[in-house]
Parts: structure tokens; sequence; C-alpha cells
């Protein structure tokens, strides 16, 4: 229960109270889902009560970004602002990790919100929607903190010290019970199919520009993932 506290006091915002030595979630990332679980659950425990689509699809993004803190999406912001820098790795990383919000950061955060908040309005159970989404979001968390190089010491690297290889079974494996839900199966593989493929992408992609990964990266695919998840739940 020590990991799972830990867990929820780094990628939520809820009271739990005195806060639990993070190594606890350290030596267990393949966890993460579980955090997926409850934000994504709340989230679609409220919009389960709306009847309209355009307002369920803005209040579960709301609900999934306060829930987190806005944690995560604070790594896309910069992520987006390294990812459009010109010029070195050195300055790409100089970019994503100054303290400073430019135009990439900016571009980033309206971009995947805008592709989140329409595919919400056309999914065919948005509470679904949002609890897949959410649940393959930390998968991919988990798998780029296992798998990511790091290229500097912080929270990334310290998590990364603790993964080891076979964390990628247990992470996959709790991500299952999201057959139970109430969507055709076939939407719940293409689901975990493009969160594999988007993780793929987003290493490969770090690997290039900034020579490894860091808890901005990881964070950022936690908002890119939602939201390509609830497109392709969208489209399918």
């Amino acid at each position: 229960m020590k990991s799972v506290i830990a867990l929820l006091q780094f990628c939520t915002s809820l009271p739990l109270g005195r806060p639990v030595d993070f190594e606890h979630f350290a030596r267990r990332s393949y966890i993460y889902p579980l955090a997926g679980y409850v934000i994504g659950g709340i989230a679609a425990g409220i919009t389960y009560w709306i009847a309209s689509p355009m307002v369920g699809a803005a209040v579960a993004l709301a609900a999934v970004l306060v829930l987190s803190g806005c944690n995560h999406f604070d790594g896309l912001l910069d992520f987006g602002d390294g990812l459009m820098a010109h010029g070195s790795q050195e300055k790409r990383i100089a970019a994503m990790t100054d303290r400073t919000t430019g135009a990439g950061a900016v571009a980033a955060g309206i971009v995947v919100t805008l592709l989140a908040f329409a595919g919400l309005q056309s999914t065919a159970h948005l509470p679904a929607a949002i609890l897949t989404a959410e649940v393959c979001a930390k998968v991919a968390m988990s798998w780029l903190t296992t798998l990511g190089v790091p290229f500097r010491e912080g929270i990334h690297s310290y998590l990364h010290g603790f993964a080891k290889p076979w964390f990628i079974v247990p992470t996959t494996l709790l991500a299952l019970p999201l057959f139970l839900l109430p969507v055709p199966g076939t939407s719940i593989v293409l689901a975990l199919a493009g969160t594999a493929v988007i993780a793929a992408l987003m290493l490969l992609l770090s690997r290039r520009l900034f020579s490894g990964v860091n808890g901005d990266v990881v964070g950022a695919a936690n908002e890119i993932v939602r939201a390509g998840v609830i497109l392709l739940l969208a489209l399918a």
C-alpha cells in the first residue's frame, strides 16, 4: 500500500496525508496504471451524469488535469519548447529545461488539448473513453520510465535506476481490466496498440533530439498518449 500511496502522491493532487517515502513507488514503477484508474475513474464518474458531449468532454479534461495537478501537462509544455527549438541538442535541452514558456510550449498545449477535446465529443461512450485513455497514458509513462535512457539527473533518472526490463509485463497486464468496459474489445486493442506506437515514437524522437529521456518527456508522453487514444476511440 505504501507503493500505491507514493504513486498517487506523485501523480495526483489528492489529499493523502503525510508524504510516503518516494522509493516505495520507485521500486515498483510498473504500478503506474493504477493512478490511471484512479484519475480516469473519478473523471468518468463525474462525466457519466452529463448528457451534453461538449460539456462532458470539457469537464472530463478539466478533471484529469486538476486531479493530476497539471504535473504532466507541465512536461508537455517543456517538451514543446524543446521540440520547436532550433540548433544543437544542447540548445534543445536548454529550451526544454529552462523556466520560461515559449511559443512551442503554447502550441503543444493547445494542439494536444484541442485534439483530446474534439475526440471526446465524438466517442460512443465518453466515461469509458476517458478512463481508457488515462490508463493507457500511465502505461506509456511506465514504459518510458523503464526503456528511456536518461540524459540528465532528475526524477526520471531516479525512477529509471530502479526499473527492470520485466516491469513492462506487469504494467501491460494492469491494463487488461479495460476489456471489462462497455466498449468493443477491438477498441481496447486499438488503444493499447496506439499507446505502444506513440511511446516508441517518443523514445526515438527523444533520443534523436535530446540524446535521451527526462521527466518532461515522460510527462509529455502522458498527455500525448491520452489525446491519441481518445482520437483512436473516436475514429473506431
